[in-house]
């Protein structure tokens, strides 16, 4: 009996066979970079906070330790050009109470800002108040921490408070 022996036709990639495919790819290359581009676009528009992610802590997180250090470095809480912000108030209030602020009959013109009107809380709310102590550039900014009770006074728009511009012991 002879050997058998099988023979495989490999048939090579011709250039031919490639065209067909270069739209597609093309359309692919593109689809990828609108996602690569929209994707950054999306996380350079996440750094604009709202004054509940910036400001509102309630409950009260339960941090023992160097509470200002902590929660300023998980929020993300910086001046213009990573400068150490001089101080930061964490309201621990619930958001409900904090957004009937913009109804208060307690108006007046913010300070600073000409025609724009500020609104004060009828309450004290709990807050902590962050004043710095050390450091110039974020992240290396220390924290010293007092907590105290105030009336808060923010901006607001049509959906609620916009910032908050201060608080009233």
């Amino acid at each position: 009996m002879l050997p058998v022996r099988a023979t495989a036709k490999t048939k090579g990639v011709r250039a031919e066979d490639v065209k067909g495919l270069l739209p597609l790819m093309t359309l692919m290359v593109i689809i990828f970079l609108m996602l690569l581009f929209w994707e950054n676009e999306l996380n350079e528009e996440g750094e604009v906070s709202t004054m509940e992610q910036l400001h509102v802590d309630y409950p009260q997180s339960d941090i023992p330790v160097r509470y200002c250090n902590r929660m300023v470095l998980q929020r993300v809480i910086r001046g213009p050009d990573n400068t150490c912000k001089k101080e930061h108030v964490f309201i621990h209030e619930r958001p409900r109470n904090i957004n009937r602020v913009c109804a208060s009959s307690k108006k007046r013109i913010c300070q600073n800002r000409s025609s724009t009107l500020c609104f004060q809380s009828m309450t004290k709310f709990k807050m902590t108040v962050c004043q710095l102590v050390g450091g110039t550039r974020y992240p290396a900014c220390r924290y010293r921490m007092s907590s105290m009770q105030g009336f808060v006074v923010v901006t607001c728009d049509d959906m609620g408070p916009v910032s908050l511009q201060g608080y009233v012991e």
